[in-house]
């Protein structure tokens, strides 16, 4: 699918559906290449209208796929709403393998590298963090005691602040302003604070994960929270760790070290792990902290960017905030970079599992084995079973936002939301909180919110995120750059300060979708090399959140 010039589109020839590329008024000639009509209603950017007529209870497609059943008569060019469409989805089973493919052209990027920090186990991260990591909530008081006499003298504080904005709001309250002045006043803009200059020049930053898990939920949520912990310690975006304990939670100490051997059978990683209650007083453990921590920053900085393959980077497609073109904009894109990195031998992680309902045929098919097939049925189909059993499904998906902006059933947003798997096999299934060590297209069972997700993306591996939006969302995570892509152009204008690159110009057709992939991945290798900086690393966007293992979409 190649978008010209255009006012509206048919993605897959069998697709009953059209999208509005732009506002149509209602009695606007549509031309079909088959039919000729005009709109009965009008139909906003990004939602849809039919080409044909349907009676209540008639199949809808989009993307070549079944996305939902009218609820209601539609006449042909009348826009299809909650009011008169509602979810279904196919069923699947497993089927015959459908693994052939397309390779890209790689040619433009076949001797090219990014320049990373090498593992003794191999990987190659894309940046060198330090992490300090809790095993239990008890201890995130001692977290932010760390943190507080760490980051500012170390010079890891980010630049912007509005300490500034806070001055000027505390004098004019101390000249008797009213509420009301303080609420009509200008800031005075000064300077911008810089960053203070890190001690250790080779160091991205120390960051601390703090979570509310660790004990009082189940032995499953506890071993689940070590195996996404054992995940971030042995990324290749983390030089070493810290790990505070109290001693009598879930979480142990023991699981931890077992899930990273899990992982890392030969680990040689800095790693301290203290517990509190072996330790004794506050002062001591934390004294011995720093001391620990610091030592290990002084082996950390030893390491420095040394050239890489591109098959060293797993890319964690991911996106937020979805609108109705983001399946025929940025998650197109994502998948023509995805499928460029597989036929170098890089890695993907495609997660998000709610997100996969109405295409689980597709994607089993793709898998490399009927095993493989499985396992991935068998996931969504407990997932799914799960969230029933507590009054939802995956049919509860999209959020009002979704909804509004034109993805009104969940096999719509699904369908567009899979398209950031591009067109590889599928090398492996994973469950949560497992690791990639299959190079291709994993997928991962995760929920489809979008911290949660992105949290355990990076906990498999992702060395760098490339998370689409249509409607703008900030999210970021601690140690792994996450790359956001908008959409289209308007939200691009709107929040430059969060999105890093517009997609907006495919759908106004200055610019094809393997043409995008291509500037996308360009991009990747310069922030895989520490050239550049998206916005969510330079607004210090740390997002960080353990799945607990119950339902959540």
């Amino acid at each position: 699918m190649e978008i010209t010039k255009s006012l509206y589109i048919q993605i897959n020839e069998v697709d009953n559906l059209w999208v509005a590329l732009t506002d149509l008024p209602a009695g606007f000639p549509i031309d079909t290449g088959h039919d000729q009509f005009e709109l009965l209603t009008p139909v906003q950017a990004k939602h849809k209208f039919t080409a044909v007529e349907l009676e209540a209870g008639s199949p809808v497609y989009m993307y070549g796929v079944l996305v939902g059943k009218a609820s209601a008569f539609v006449a042909k060019g009348a826009a299809v709403t909650i009011d008169n469409l509602v979810h279904a989805a196919a069923d699947y089973q497993l089927g015959d393998r459908k693994t052939t493919w397309n390779k890209p052209d790689v040619s433009a990027f076949s001797d090219r590298t990014f320049m990373g920090y090498h593992r003794p186990d191999g990987s190659v991260g894309t940046a060198n963090y330090w992490l300090v990591i809790p095993l239990v909530f008890c201890e995130n008081r001692n977290l932010e005691v760390m943190k507080e006499a760490l980051v500012d003298k170390l010079g890891f504080r980010k630049a912007k602040s509005y300490e500034n904005e806070v001055d000027q709001l505390i004098d004019l309250y101390q000249t008797g302003k009213s509420v009301e002045d303080i609420l009509q006043a200008d800031f005075q803009q000064s300077a911008e604070a810089t960053a203070t200059h890190p001690l250790f020049k080779n160091i991205d930053g120390i960051k601390f994960l703090s979570h509310d898990m660790g004990c009082g939920g189940t032995r499953l949520d506890s071993e689940a929270l070590c195996g996404l912990l054992a995940g971030y310690i042995t990324h290749p975006n983390v030089a070493g760790a810290t790990v505070l304990s109290l001693g009598c939670q879930h979480a142990q100490a023991s699981i931890l070290t077992a899930e990273i051997q899990k992982r890392d059978p030969n680990f040689k990683k800095p790693l301290f792990v203290l517990e509190q209650q072996q330790l004794g007083t506050e002062k001591v453990l934390l004294e011995t902290a720093l001391k620990q921590t610091f030592a290990g920053l002084m082996q950390a900085n030893q390491q420095e960017r040394q050239p890489a393959p591109l098959s060293k980077l797993c890319i964690g497609l991911e996106c937020g905030g979805s609108d109705g073109f983001s399946g025929i904009s940025a998650n197109p894109a994502l998948g023509h970079v995805s499928d460029l990195l597989i036929a170098m031998g890089g890695s993907v992680i495609l997660a998000e599992f709610p997100e996969l309902c109405g295409v689980e045929q597709e994607l089993s098919d793709r898998c490399v084995d009927e095993e493989t097939a499985g396992r991935f049925m068998h996931l969504m189909r407990r997932y799914n079973e799960l969230a029933e059993s507590t009054g939802s499904g995956f049919y509860a998906n999209p959020s009002p936002g979704n909804i509004k902006d034109g993805l009104i059933t969940d096999a719509i947003k699904s369908a567009g939301a899979a398209k950031k798997a591009g067109n590889a096999p599928v090398a492996a299934v994973l469950d949560y909180p497992e690791k990639v060590d299959t190079a291709g297209l994993n997928l991962l069972c995760t929920p489809g919110s979008d911290v949660e997700s992105t949290t355990a993306e990076v906990a498999a591996g992702a060395n760098i995120v490339l998370f689409t939006t249509g409607l703008g969302t900030p999210t970021g995570n601690p140690i792994t750059p996450v790359i956001k892509l908008s959409t289209n152009t308007k939200l691009f204008e709107k929040m430059p300060d969060i999105i890093d690159i517009n997609c907006g110009t495919i759908i106004e057709g200055t610019e094809t979708i393997a043409e995008m992939g291509e500037r996308i991945l360009q991009y990747v290798i310069a922030v895989a090399s520490g050239q550049e900086k998206p916005a969510s690393v330079r607004l210090g966007q740390d997002d960080f959140i353990p799945w607990k293992r119950g339902v959540s979409l």
